[in-house]
């Protein structure tokens, strides 16, 4: 039997919507969703192949979470840092906080060298404006943002583009192309970055241009790696990537919940005493974890994830596990 359910896409800020397509209750596909007011009928190779990246399951060792219960309660609590990720919905990210701050254990928020700003344009903005700077490759690596900036092409407006590589989808789109350091371009193009221009960007050159890009008169809209980065971080204020690494070298045990952050970072993780991974699904990290628990992915929960325009959607579970999810893991963490 048939089932098309719906739900969100995880694989990056944007907040798009898709359908789940199940046969007796196994994901067979995806489709987009027509009626999604953000990505309108539309969804890029990653928002497709999205069901694809739940990856190989984990064995539940049942042992596992009392041995872990145990290093914890042996480890000082400033010894130990959860891993603050936007891969994982409000809910459980309120969560883990309230977990951390109950232990006096670190956060490390870390969203690909970006922060939180509280003042964003609208995605509906950008197709009307007449003046667009872009720092990244966003059309290829955020399609359904690129869609509306090619939108406001055709609307008449200027696209100026800061990117290392000249020849990219994006650069491809623009009246004019530079690959400046971040910090240049603001400065070179400081006076055109008013009130009626907009600044769209998915990466920086450090976390210090964060400050120059904040202290603009230009509308902003970052766009993050994760589904829920912007979620997270306004849980959690984010660090740097140096503050990041020199929390992790005093750091004895990692809690990771739902991350790759061997990938994030150029750092020896096998310095860490103990790495406790909670993932729905084997990755990169998992081979260098200690423990490896398996969780719920976010086609088995309900939640909700806040995109980078600032707009939280809800999502309802599309098919059943018997993992725990990351909210009753945190329970038996919890328990003495």
């Amino acid at each position: 039997m048939f089932e098309i359910k719906h739900t969100l896409c995880p694989s990056c800020s944007v907040g798009c919507g898709i359908n789940v397509i199940l046969d007796n209750n196994e994901i067979v596909g995806t489709f987009p969703y027509k009626r999604h007011p953000v990505n309108e009928g539309k969804n890029c190779l990653n928002g497709r192949s999205s069901i694809e990246e739940i990856g190989e399951k984990i064995d539940f060792d049942s042992k596992a979470l009392d041995e872990i219960i145990a290093k914890l309660k042996s480890c000082s609590s400033e010894k130990v840092t959860a891993v603050f990720s936007g891969n994982n919905s409000n809910e459980d990210l309120d969560a883990i906080n309230s977990f951390c701050s109950q232990k006096g254990y670190n956060i490390l928020s870390y969203a690909d060298n970006l922060k939180n700003f509280e003042e964003v344009v609208s995605y509906e903005d950008i197709e009307s404006a007449s003046k667009i700077f872009v720092i990244g490759n966003v059309l290829y690596e955020n399609p359904l943002i690129g869609r509306r900036i090619i939108h406001a092409k055709d609307n008449g407006a200027r696209i100026v583009v800061n990117d290392k590589l000249l020849n990219s989808p994006t650069a491809n789109i623009a009246d004019e192309v530079t690959d400046l350091s971040v910090k240049e371009f603001i400065q070179n193009n400081n006076d055109n970055l008013t009130e009626d221009s907009i600044l769209i960007f998915n990466k920086v050159d450090c976390f210090d241009d964060l400050d120059l890009i904040e202290n603009l008169n230009s509308k902003l809209l970052p766009v993050y790696s994760k589904s829920n980065s912007k979620g997270a971080l306004k849980f959690a204020e984010a660090i740097s990537k140096e503050d990041a690494i020199e929390l992790l070298n005093n750091t004895e045990i990692l809690l990771i919940f739902n991350d790759d952050i061997v990938n994030e970072f150029d750092f020896d993780f096998k310095s860490i005493s103990q790495i406790i991974l909670f993932s729905p699904s084997k990755n990169d990290t998992a081979e260098i974890a200690n423990y490896v628990i398996p969780i719920k992915s976010w086609l088995e929960y309900d939640g909700s994830f806040t995109n980078a325009e600032d707009l939280t959607q809800e999502f309802k579970s599309v098919c059943a596990s018997d993992n725990l999810g990351i909210a009753e893991i945190i329970e038996k963490l919890n328990e003495d």
